[in-house]
């Protein structure tokens, strides 16, 4: 950083002055460009006149480029350059006609009535070799209904109160009326029209007021196709020299022939500005690298302020009321509690749990906190912050706005219009995040309550598995866990978690519940169809009509939308077979999503109804009792 500002001071030093003299003798010249800074101009490429002497340019041409009253200025209204005359008229000038010393204008606010009996006082006046007719403007009390064609209203001048009417100054006065004052106009209309006074056209199809100014007297030197100026005009001239001042020819500026004096004003105009461009350049050069460096500072403090809270922050019951506003916004509610949406200080919005006083909250409190403390997986919640204070708990989780998958599966309106292939991608976010908790973490967790409800989606419906309040930790060697009682949701709950009967509680217990959600997302939660008048269970009615290529009856709105379904199916078949030992492991599940589906195959039936034995009966070799005794184990 050093180097580079030393480098920056020394090319500073040796160019300035050189990129300095350069661009002075680039811009010296000689008497014949005395006149160059009056060269014509105007205020726009198109349909803009020309702005030259006896009209100046303000900001561009000097005083003495112009005579006195005779002042130009470009506007962002209009096109056409603005003159201002005295008694504040104003007027836009649409054409000049050097030749015959003649403008058009009209008036920005399309009423030049207002404007006129102030023209008088300004060196320019209506055409002379015209002849001119005596009008008068009236202020009445009432509106006219019977005046003659020579009466018109004039809009612009009239108002609710009183209407204002030009006639002919020869017309019968009226009683309610008022003159105002007397005008003479020259008989040289295209048509009438008393609100923009008169329309005359003119070359270039233009329609305006026409005028013309008597002095300075510029005709002579424009038919000899030269520019016109005054004699001994400089900047220092006064007004009265300037008024006083004749005017004389010069000819048009020409390119001069480059000779040597030529030549080295051109280098000197290239070589000075080249070397002012490296200086800026070489100035920008440590100016930005010392921005970037800053901006990458900056970077690195918000990156660390952000990783702050990415590790679970404990709050006080005073800071939760302020990160909710008070608990302003509610999102949801269940047998846990109440949810509200919050704001960290970061900006970071935060879906904020209180949960409710009641036996056994202080065990999932713990138990929830202390499994996700550890979890860092795209398709699972991250907890944010959590709130012991006193009797008070909360947990903080990152925001989802699209709330549960189970509000888009139990519509078929919300289900497609998701669209089956958005569908397989949740389901297999879902499975990828059970994956990572059998398995990606020190600790094998396993969830005991997979279910529609607590997979969360996010603004792009990516899924993300939450509620841990009865997950388990066990060593990724341990092949089952003790469990004193049954715990899940019904419909949902492995079989061995009821009775040991069907085998071990363990990650397999995931599986089915995973399993189940799949049929869910396939069937939209229809716990039982009918089907001969007579009901049945909705994954054994799937199971039937699958295993005997039957339609499944689900709407199919694009190519690829059965064989996405008939995937889900059977993978959520596989996974909820009775015995857990037929079930496949979460990473085989992500391999079968992940696959084509094309060599899929049905598995065995896993009801207990396709065996008619009422006491004991055989699925693909093994003895089960149907009636299931549900045992505690500790």
């Amino acid at each position: 950083m050093a180097i580079s500002q030393g480098i920056l001071l020394l090319i500073v030093i040796l160019l300035v002055p050189m990129a300095a003299a350069a661009t002075v003798v680039g811009l010296g010249g000689g008497a014949e460009e005395q006149h160059a800074e009056c060269l014509p101009t105007s205020c726009s490429k198109h349909d803009s006149p020309e702005i030259r002497f006896p009209f100046r340019l303000k900001g561009r041409h000097p005083k003495n480029c112009g005579y006195p009253g005779f002042d130009l200025s470009c506007t962002p209204l209009s096109k056409y350059p603005a003159l201002e005359l005295p008694f504040s008229v104003s007027v836009f000038v649409k054409n000049i006609n050097y030749t015959s010393q003649t403008i058009l204008i009209s008036d920005p606010n399309g009423c030049f009535p207002r404007q006129h009996p102030n023209l008088s006082a300004s060196p320019f006046q209506f055409l002379t070799n015209y002849n001119y007719h005596n009008f008068t403007f009236i202020n009445c009390s009432q509106i006219i209904t019977y005046y003659s064609i020579d009466w018109s209203e004039i809009d612009c001048l009239s108002d609710q109160s009183h209407k204002v009417y030009v006639v002919r100054s020869d017309s019968s006065p009226l009683i309610s009326c008022t003159k105002m004052y007397n005008i003479s106009l020259p008989d040289y209309t295209y048509r009438y029209d008393y609100n923009t006074f008169f329309f005359y056209w003119l070359d270039n199809n233009t329609f305006g007021v026409p005028l013309n100014w008597n002095k300075p007297i510029c005709r002579d030197c424009e038919a000899k196709r030269k520019y016109c100026r005054l004699k001994n005009n400089n900047s220092s001239s006064s007004n009265s020299q300037l008024l006083n001042g004749l005017t004389e020819c010069f000819d048009k500026p020409k390119r001069p022939p480059m000779g040597a004096s030529t030549k080295r004003k051109i280098a000197g105009a290239v070589l000075g500005p080249t070397l002012l461009v490296v200086v800026v350049t070489a100035i920008y050069h440590v100016y930005r690298s010392n921005k970037m460096k800053k901006a990458d500072q900056v970077k690195i403090d918000k990156f660390l302020e952000d990783y702050k809270a990415l590790k679970p922050s404990r709050y006080s019951y005073a800071d939760i009321k302020k990160i909710t506003n008070q608990f302003e916004d509610k999102v949801g509610q269940g047998g846990y509690g109440i949810v509200y949406k919050g704001k960290l200080s970061n900006d970071v919005y935060v879906a904020v749990k209180i949960l409710n006083n009641v036996k056994g909250n202080g065990d999932e409190f713990i138990n929830e906190v202390q499994t996700m403390g550890r979890i860092h997986h795209i398709n699972v919640v991250r907890l944010v912050g959590y709130c012991a204070d006193g009797f008070r708990r909360a947990l903080l989780y990152e925001f989802l706005p699209n709330n549960s998958l189970e509000k888009f599966i139990s519509s078929n309106q919300e289900k497609h219009s998701l669209g089956w292939e958005k569908l397989h991608d949740i389901a297999l976010g879902i499975a990828k995040g059970i994956e990572y908790l059998h398995l990606g973490c020190d600790q094998r967790i396993l969830h005991f309550d997979i279910k529609p409800h607590n997979v969360l989606l996010d603004n792009k419906f990516n899924p993300k598995i939450s509620d841990f309040g009865l997950a388990k930790l066990c060593s990724k060697e341990q092949s089952a866990v003790s469990m004193t009682a049954a715990r899940g949701t019904v419909g949902y709950i492995a079989p061995e978690v009821f009775s040991r009967n069907f085998g071990n509680v363990s990650y397999k217990s995931d599986v089915y519940s995973f399993g189940m959600l799949l049929l869910d997302m396939v069937g939209g939660r229809q716990n039982t169809v009918t089907q001969n008048t007579s009901e049945c269970y909705f994954p054994e009615w799937i199971y039937k009509h699958l295993d005997q290529g039957e339609d499944l009856g689900m709407q199919i709105e694009k190519d690829g939308d059965a064989k996405i379904i008939r995937k889900l199916t059977i993978v959520g078949l596989w996974c909820i077979q009775w015995y857990p030992v037929d079930r496949p492991s979460m990473k085989v599940v992500v391999q079968m999503l992940e696959g084509d589906g094309d060599t899929l195959t049905v598995p065995h039936s896993p009801f207990a109804s396709t065996n008619p034995m009422p006491t004991r009966g055989t699925t693909s070799g093994r003895t089960f009792n149907s009636e299931l005794e549900v045992i505690s184990e500790s």
